[in-house]
């Protein structure tokens, strides 16, 4: 326990947190929420299944409709996974 320059418990998480390995999980674990987010309630929907493997996300889609529109905007994707994720996360994205 230190009398001077004391360290909040609220500065240590926050350190914790944007260490790179740390936070890379943390927005992993987000996926999800974050791919809710990009594609919306109806695509989200329709995604049977959502992986992340070596920075590579691989999404199983049950419409062969929007599989494909998704297939044609993969950069678009990648690109707002990111920047809502605050780091690279993704590389590439395959739709499935």
């Amino acid at each position: 326990m230190k009398r001077k320059n004391t360290v909040r418990f609220g500065e240590i998480l926050e350190e914790f947190f944007s260490r790179p390995y740390v936070a890379a999980k943390v927005a992993e674990g987000r996926l999800p929420d974050t791919w809710r987010e990009v594609v919306g309630d109806r695509v989200a929907s329709l995604t049977s299944s959502i992986k992340l493997e070596n920075r590579i996300l691989y999404v199983c889609i049950t419409s062969s409709v929007v599989r494909y529109e998704l297939f044609c905007r993969r950069d678009t994707l990648r690109d707002e996974i990111n920047r809502i994720s605050g780091l690279k996360l993704v590389n590439s994205v395959i739709v499935k």
